[in-house]
């Protein structure tokens, strides 16, 4: 089992300790394969021990150090300091993460570390600069659904960790009825009532493609409505339409380039899938350092 210091950690970023313990195995085991690192046991000591650092190689902002503790903690590495912690701003050369134990034991640990502190932060980093793109705006920058199997959990933490927002984790905590659900039910009305009908109490969304749809749902009483690919006039027009009754937002189609221009609009949200989907890992190593005498 995980510590109990780094399990309250854990539970502070609202992730569950289980869950990541559980992860950090089926990781370790993945990289494994039911046998053994070739490699270190063939050429370092049962016994060494040695002192690493997981040090960026690029400025950002990180995301994935208490996985990665998890990942060390799973490989038998207790003593390791965290010295930045997530959401926090590392520059190029800072060192975020210590280690010390049974070199084979780190070595281990370094690429599934490596790995999810790399993806994490870079998901992070990239979900800063969009939000630093609509700052001075009322917009926030939210995330989709579009996440990789199974680490949904820890890429919508690291848009949090980035000064972004989650949109719903699951299907189960809230209804987005989009084009197909229109179309199979017969029609946005049809959709909307459907929903409201089967669960009066959930949180309801529903996309429009045009300012006509709008109005519809309107006056249907949508708790939010999705903008789907709409030009910047047609934004401006919805969010005339609309009148602060609902909230509003905007996907599809946008860019860094094209951010500031649409949460200038007055619109609620920004939609980005690219968050989870496009975002590049950001640079991080673990080296070790030169021992003494």
């Amino acid at each position: 089992m995980l510590s109990e210091k780094l399990a309250s950690a854990i539970i502070e970023y609202d992730l569950d300790p289980q869950s990541i313990e559980d992860l950090a195995r089926r990781t370790i085991a993945e990289d494994l394969d039911g046998g053994v690192d070739l490699t270190s046991d063939s050429t370092i000591p049962i016994d060494q021990i040695s002192a690493a650092e997981f040090r960026a190689r690029k400025s950002g902002y990180v995301a994935g150090v208490v996985v990665a503790a998890a990942v060390l903690e799973v490989c038998g590495i207790t003593d390791y300091s965290i010295l930045v912690e997530d959401g926090k701003r590392v520059e190029e050369g800072q060192v975020i993460l210590t280690a010390k134990g049974n070199t084979q034991k780190i070595l281990l640990a370094e690429r599934t570390a490596l790995n999810f502190l790399g993806r994490l932060s870079g998901i992070a980093s990239f979900t800063h600069r969009w939000v630093l793109e609509v700052a001075g705006t009322s917009a926030k920058i939210r995330d989709t659904r579009k996440t990789t199997p199974l680490l949904r959990e820890l890429e919508k933490f690291a848009v949090r960790m980035g000064g972004g927002v989650n949109h719903r984790m699951s299907l189960s905590d809230a209804a987005l009825i989009k084009d197909n659900h229109i179309v199979a039910a017969g029609g946005i009305a049809q959709a909307f009532k459907a929903v409201r009908t089967k669960y009066p109490t959930a949180v309801v969304e529903v996309e429009v493609d045009t300012l006509e749809q709008l109005k519809e749902v309107l006056g249907a009483g949508a708790d939010l409505i999705l903008l789907d690919n709409m030009s910047l006039e047609q934004t401006r027009a919805a969010v005339q339409i609309a009148a602060g009754k609902t909230k509003l937002e905007s996907s599809g189609g946008l860019t860094i380039e094209n951010a500031k221009a649409y949460a200038s609009t007055g619109v609620d949200f920004l939609a980005v899938g690219a968050l989870t989907h496009s975002a590049p890992v950001m640079d991080i190593g673990l080296d070790f350092k030169a021992q003494k005498g």
